[in-house]
């Protein structure tokens, strides 16, 4: 089978900034000018947790020639775009608008990489928002919550410890130096990645990037990260205790980073167990035994040692004992090679049409290239297609009797 992906062209500036044009010649006049930097909550250490997360809130403050809130204002007169987030292992940034604001987009993420001003009367304000983030996604909100306690008792050495949000007391306690040193290591040109994808020519976009971009220095090496999460030793259990009004059930297991060859078949698994109405969560837990309201299944792929993630909102009444007891039961089915081969079929024509789509849109298409490219490979991208394809039955059970394991896995339950 071929492959459904455009073809992309990449060069690399003198400063080691990397850009990549992804023509998609479908006459709309619509592109995507992103911005990945290599740096997310896996940066950080035990104590300045949520850095990573704070700077992005704060690249949209002043610079030497913007006002605060200006890069916003100026997009919108453009009829543009732009939002930004901050995952574990990359941060991005990206302008939606016409091929016309090529350059417009490509100078305002240019300013923001040299002439950030970082003024603590803007940083300070600014903590509180994030402040209440924290709350309002994490403190405040049982499942949030759940999922925040799930890194801590998952990972107890390597910084996926916490999420991109961070601990609370960290996020009271940074100061605007911290925030500096980690913009100046960090967002260095050879730390960054621009991708253009939409209806656009790829000379352009090499030469806009350098006009803007070339100019802008390295200052210093940046950190390695050598933390790898000691291989567990035994099933991890928790119970966490939250104000709620039902229980709640969080089970993860480690998995490989994501380069390796088993994603494809984890990837496979999460589609039978969690992908729309008639998957089995759905079908077993949901509509037939009424145990819980929310269930899924997904499979984390980072850089490091990922997780293979379910979670699951019990229905009033019912226990997370009782929820786990029957999701154990729908991942030993998949151990136990009880798939039809009509499942597979279907979930491999499902994703084929799902890839396909996604490559419709100029910023998932950029979002995409960007996320495999900001995490150092591009390459489990150009093989996914042809790897699922042929994925088989067989490829499938061996790859849940490898990670679905006891030894392997952490379980919290949350209770009121």
């Amino acid at each position: 089978m071929g492959n459904s992906l455009p073809a992309y062209h990449e060069q690399t500036l003198q400063n080691g900034l990397k850009v990549v044009a992804i023509p998609l010649h479908n006459g709309t006049g619509v592109i995507t000018t992103d911005i990945f930097y290599k740096v997310g909550s896996r940066n950080e250490t035990m104590g300045k947790s949520g850095i990573a997360h704070m700077l992005e809130h704060l690249n949209f403050k002043s610079t030497k020639n913007l006002k605060a809130g200006e890069f916003d204002e100026i997009v919108k007169r453009f009829g543009g775009m732009t939002n930004a987030s901050t995952g574990f292992d990359y941060t991005h940034y990206y302008i939606k608008s016409s091929e016309l604001n090529l350059e417009k987009s490509l100078e305002l993420f240019g300013e923001l990489m040299e002439h950030l001003s970082l003024q603590d009367e803007e940083f300070q304000p600014e903590r509180n928002v994030v402040a209440e983030e924290r709350l309002w996604r994490t403190d405040n909100n049982p499942m949030g919550y759940l999922y925040f306690r799930l890194f801590n008792s998952a990972y107890v050495y390597h910084p996926y410890h916490w999420t991109p949000i961070g601990f609370m007391e960290d996020i009271k306690n940074w100061s605007i130096e911290d925030i500096r040193a980690f913009h100046k290591t960090y967002y260095q040109p050879q730390n960054a990645i621009i991708v253009v994808a939409g209806d656009i020519e790829p000379e352009r976009v090499f030469q806009a990037a350098k006009e803007r971009f070339e100019r802008i220095e390295n200052c210093c090496e940046i950190p390695k990260v050598h933390t790898l999460e000691p291989k567990q030793d035994g099933a991890r259990r928790v119970i966490v205790k939250k104000e709620s009004e039902v229980e709640m059930l969080a089970l993860a297991y480690k998995i490989p980073p994501f380069t390796h060859e088993d994603q494809v078949a984890l990837s496979a698994i999460s589609e039978i167990l969690s992908s729309g109405k008639s998957s089995r969560l759905q079908r077993n837990l949901i509509d037939k035994k009424r145990l819980a309201n929310q269930v899924y299944a997904y499979s984390m792929d980072l850089v490091d040692e990922g997780v293979f993630l379910f979670m699951g909102i019990a229905n009033e009444g019912v226990s997370g004992e009782e929820l786990e007891k029957e999701l154990l039961k729908q991942i030993e089915k998949i151990k136990e090679g009880k798939i039809k081969e009509s499942e597979i079929e279907k979930i491999k024509i499902n994703v084929k049409a799902d890839f396909i789509f996604q490559l419709e849109s100029s910023s998932s298409v950029a979002s995409l290239f960007g996320s495999y490219l900001a995490r150092g490979d591009l390459s489990p991208l150009l093989e996914f297609e042809e790897k699922f394809s042929t994925l088989t039955k067989e490829k499938i059970i061996e790859v849940a009797n490898r990670y679905f394991q006891p030894d392997n896995s952490t379980t919290l339950i949350l209770k009121k």
